[in-house]
């Protein structure tokens, strides 16, 4: 990825750190910007020694773990019996002691599913979702988890603010490379206008003198779980310099 621009060493630094650290991330682009394949690679950072559970609709992820259960959808047989879907897998999946729960993609009511995972200590959880900016990520969470159940917005922005750390944001762009634009952290939420904030670590800007090129650049705010990972060995200030 880092040879290919979609990640520059010190975002892939960063986010093997915040893998490391268990940090819940969500990874958003449109359709083809290279979402499973990214996730891929950061499934790959994951410890050796803690226990998996994909889910998938196909089996594309491609873990080297040896405590990995993969589950797979299946559609109903022809007198409409025996479907599993992905909200099915991932309700089963927490009876199945994870350290870690990797969803291929959150499209529908799975998300709710996903979030109260996340938020009942399955930290260090992965999944993508379809949007185009990170912003769109969080609107679209809200949708998918309306999906499944009906309740306040506040109270399903609270459940995303409490489970959801990063956004990595991906994009295919106009010369058919796919690049991470945006790494946000999820910060609060907006007292005036109830809506979910977010702040940019990262962002895909040009460089300076090379207007013809864009390179990932640290925007200057560090988010607060920083201190935790640095002090842990997860993550070198260096990232940030």
């Amino acid at each position: 990825l880092i040879e290919r621009y979609t990640l520059t060493e010190r975002t892939a630094g960063f986010l093997k750190g915040c893998v490391a650290g268990r940090r819940n991330i969500i990874i958003s682009g449109g359709t083809g910007s290279g979402k499973t394949t990214t996730l891929n690679v950061l499934g790959g950072f994951i410890a050796r020694g803690e226990r998996i559970v994909t889910i998938e609709d196909s089996a594309e992820l491609q873990l080297p773990h040896e405590h990995l259960v993969r589950l797979e959808t299946r559609p109903a047989n022809i007198e409409g019996r025996g479907a599993y879907t992905i909200r099915d897998l991932v309700r089963n999946a927490l009876r199945m002691r994870p350290d870690r729960l990797i969803v291929g993609e959150c499209r529908g009511g799975e998300a709710l599913d996903m979030l109260q995972a996340m938020n009942t200590g399955h930290d260090g959880s992965l999944t993508t979702v379809h949007a185009n900016t990170p912003a769109d990520t969080m609107a679209r969470l809200e949708t998918m988890v309306l999906m499944a159940v009906d309740m306040p917005v506040r109270a399903i922005r609270e459940q995303i603010l409490a489970a959801i750390d990063l956004v990595v944001q991906i994009a295919r762009t106009a010369d058919g490379r796919r690049r991470v634009t945006h790494i946000s952290e999820v910060t609060g939420i907006d007292a005036d206008t109830g809506r979910i904030l977010i702040e940019d670590i990262f962002v895909l800007r040009p460089v300076p003198g090379r207007p013809d090129r864009n390179c990932l650049r640290h925007t200057g705010y560090i988010p607060p779980f920083v201190e935790r990972m640095i002090a842990g060995g997860h993550l070198a200030l260096e990232v940030f310099l």
